[in-house]
């Protein structure tokens, strides 16, 4: 049966419990098979004949949200994109303001003026009603389809409190002028009509305000991974048409089209060279720093970069069939298709709610059954929904969040969610990219082997020179290497650059040559310097030879570079439990060096980004859990694709956009640092609920039993609210493992 891919933008969904619900909806549908990403808003659907995507958006909307098909057009003015966080900021902000005097009045005596209950009620009331009015709507569309998450317990909780608090106002004792809170600290059963609640009602809303702000702030940035990679492209090209030249934007280039790329500029689209001969940078594709040497009928990649040579080139593929729309599809078939991860405070209330809601009801129709009075009885319920919504737990994870990122931050560790922190401690397998992560990603001269009876100083010297004149990435590390061995190098004179082969030219007298092999087939080769060939070629090394008068005098060995403190961070991930891996488009002889001086056992090499892809999608069918870490365009959609993506700071726009840590420090030990806070900081949250809820649990008896004097009640939470804030805080305690 054929079947068709839609991709749906939905709106409404509260946590990741809301995917799930849509998830299921929606594959029960005959031959549909759906993936719904809380953190991208989208849900990717492959359907059959019989299910058309009007059915789509019907099912999701009987499921109590809202679904849009793609449009046909693109929205090009981006002004026209509504910043998801700025009604919640704005709801956040006006919400702190009249929560602040609230809870100062009920917890310091010292402020409880005459009549200030009053005030409390008219600053509280705009909190609860208008600033928790997401929580309400969603606790409304959830209770309308039978299931309950934690926006049922905020909401629930924060009205009970407002609600039985405006109660006591008007009709107990609570509105009586001079009304302070008791601070007898016995167990006695009262009718409720005195107590009033409004710190709890504005404190939790604003807490749970302030964690909802944060989340929906780092989910925001899912989607800039993609624009970044479209953004990689050229804007606009010099097109040449009846021998005439003309710069059009790139919009206006067709297929067969024939454009001409400068020296340093971007390859408009992808093609195939007709005229002229250089060298391309495709490290945003390969991650390799050696550029390509093209000719004409080479192909060509749109988005690379061409570095010393004029081309012209027909165009082949444009727009959306390009290779860097291709790898944004990628990007974003990775992102779509991750395993949303559950909330832990969700988990818990799919349980915790249902049960404090039965239990109100039992406790109401315990005492009218019992022969209490009814505002006895309605007292107690109330009291057991109030007690279940602590400020602990709107504390909980805000806080360890905002402490365990705070000193990442300072670290140089930059963690994007809270979803982020459960795929660390699930995590197995790590994937390493090689350039730029393991190694420097720059090329170094880090060997010079010369023929009997020439001087290492002369080699260098003659060849730095005549390679100064050349742009090339290998000549600038050999410039480089001979002007940190032998200072300043001499002037070179008829110079002459031989595309793809190499360079030569007149020093000291001499006429120098310095490039490949085959460049100097007519050059007498000795044989220590056909070893040390051989030696590079088999290590994946570049070698360079250097000759004279005749003859080969000097082999030249350029390679990318391990970066010092790889071998030790690597080590560090083997005792975090992490099993290496590394993945590069690298040739198999130079992966297996460096991967042998780091102590790596798997590798694969000669890879494409859909390979990495694909190697990270392997490991995952085996059941790993896998981390990926890289740098460039092309780890992009396979640090999507990973359970959790850690890109170096030196990397790529693009690669750090669709990470979920990204690593300010360019260096390795980074990683195992970062797993560290990351797995510290969940296990603070963790018993930071762990303590909110057993705080619900030891005090939902008392309340039941009609017994939670609001002393009490309020000391407790101010308690369990110091105790969350101090676990959190020991976090900022975390210490980066020192580099040998």
């Amino acid at each position: 049966m054929a079947t068709d891919t839609i991709e749906l933008s939905i709106d409404g969904m509260t946590c990741a419990s809301c995917a799930n619900r849509i998830e299921r909806k929606l594959n029960k549908l005959d031959g549909v098979t759906a993936t719904v990403n809380y953190a991208t808003e989208k849900a990717r659907v492959e359907y059959g004949d019989g299910v058309t995507p009007e059915a789509l958006v019907a099912t999701v909307h009987d499921a109590g949200y809202q679904a849009h098909l793609p449009a046909s057009e693109p929205v090009e003015d981006s002004s026209a994109f509504e910043d998801p966080t700025a009604a919640l900021r704005q709801r956040l902000l006006v919400s702190l303001c009249l929560t602040v005097p609230v809870i100062a009045m009920a917890m310091i005596p010292a402020l409880q003026f005459t009549n200030w209950q009053w005030l409390s009620l008219t600053l509280t009331a705009p909190v609860v009603v208008w600033g928790a009015w997401p929580f309400h709507r969603a606790a409304w569309a959830n209770l309308r389809h039978g299931s309950t998450t934690m926006d049922t317990l905020i909401s629930m909780g924060t009205l009970a409190a407002l609600g039985w608090s405006v109660y006591a106002l008007f009709w107990g004792t609570a509105g009586t002028p001079g009304m302070t809170h008791g601070f007898e600290l016995t167990l006695t059963r009262t009718d409720g009509s005195g107590s009033v609640y409004f710190e709890v009602a504005a404190g939790v809303t604003t807490f749970i305000l302030a964690g909802r702000y944060f989340e929906v702030r780092s989910k925001r940035r899912a989607g800039a991974a993609l624009r970044a990679l479209l953004e990689l492209g050229a804007r606009d090209v010099v097109v040449r048409k009846d021998g005439a030249e003309q710069r059009v934007p790139i919009e206006a280039l067709a297929v067969g089209d024939e454009f001409v790329v400068r020296p340093g500029e971007k390859i408009a689209t992808d093609g195939v060279v007709v005229e002229g001969r250089s060298a391309v940078d495709a490290s945003m594709l390969t991650g390799e720093p050696v550029p390509v040497d093209v000719e004409p009928g080479d192909t060509v990649v749109g988005a690379t970069v061409n570095v010393d040579g004029r081309l012209v080139v027909r165009a082949n593929r444009i727009g959306s069939d390009t290779q860097i729309a291709q790898m944004a599809r990628l990007v974003e078939e990775a992102q779509s298709g991750k395993a949303p991860a559950q909330r832990l405070a969700d988990r818990i209330s799919g349980v915790f709610v249902p049960i404090v809601i039965a239990l109100a009801v039992a406790t109401l129709g315990f005492w009218l059954g019992t022969g209490g009075s009814v505002a006895f009885a309605f007292t107690a319920a109330v009291a057991v929904l109030i007690i279940a919504c602590p400020c602990a737990l709107g504390l909980a994870t805000p806080t360890a969040l905002m402490v365990g990122t705070g000193r990442g931050a300072q670290l140089g560790i930059l963690i994007k969610g809270p979803e982020v922190l459960e795929s660390t401690r699930r995590t197995d397998t790590i994937v390493l990219d090689k350039t730029g992560t393991i190694t420097t990603g720059a090329m170094t001269l880090v060997d010079v082997v010369t023929a009997d009876g020439i001087d290492d100083a002369d080699v260098l010297r003659f060849a730095g020179a005549v390679e100064s004149g050349s742009e090339h990435p290998i000549a600038r590390a050999i410039v480089a290497g001979a002007r940190d061995q032998v200072g300043e190098l001499p002037a070179v004179g008829e110079f002459e650059n031989e595309r793809g082969l190499g360079v030569r030219g007149v020093v000291d007298g001499r006429e120098i040559v310095v490039g490949r092999r085959r460049m100097l087939t007519t050059y007498e080769l000795p044989d220590q310097l056909k070893t040390a060939l051989q030696k590079a070629e088999s290590q994946g090394r570049t070698a360079v030879t250097v000759g004279w008068d005749g003859a080969v005098r000097g082999v030249l060995v350029v390679s990318d570079t391990v970066k010092p403190t790889s071998a030790q961070a690597i080590s560090r991930l083997r005792a975090l439990g992490l099993k290496p891996v590394m993945v590069t488009g690298d040739n198999e002889a130079a992966a297996r060096t460096i991967a042998r001086q780091v102590g790596i056992d798997e590798v694969v090499a000669e890879v494409l980004p859909q390979d990495k892809v694909d190697a990270v999608k392997r490991l995952q069918a085996d059941g790993k859990v896998v981390a990926m870490v890289g740098d460039g365009v092309n780890d992009a959609a396979a640090l999507a694709q990973a359970d959790l993506g850690l890109a170096m700071g030196s990397g790529t726009d693009v690669a750090i956009e669709a990470s979920d840590v990204t690593l300010v420090r360019d260096d390795l030990n980074a990683v195992p640092d970062a797993i560290r806070l990351s797995r510290r900081t969940l296990a603070t949250i963790k018993g930071n609920l762990f303590w909110a809820f057993a705080y619900n649990v030891a005090a939902l008896p008392l309340a039941a039993a009609g017994l939670l004097n609001p002393m009490i009640a309020g000391a407790a939470m101010a308690f369990s609210s110091v105790f969350v804030v101090s676990n959190s805080l020991r976090l900022r305690r975390f210490a980066a493992t020192a580099s040998r």
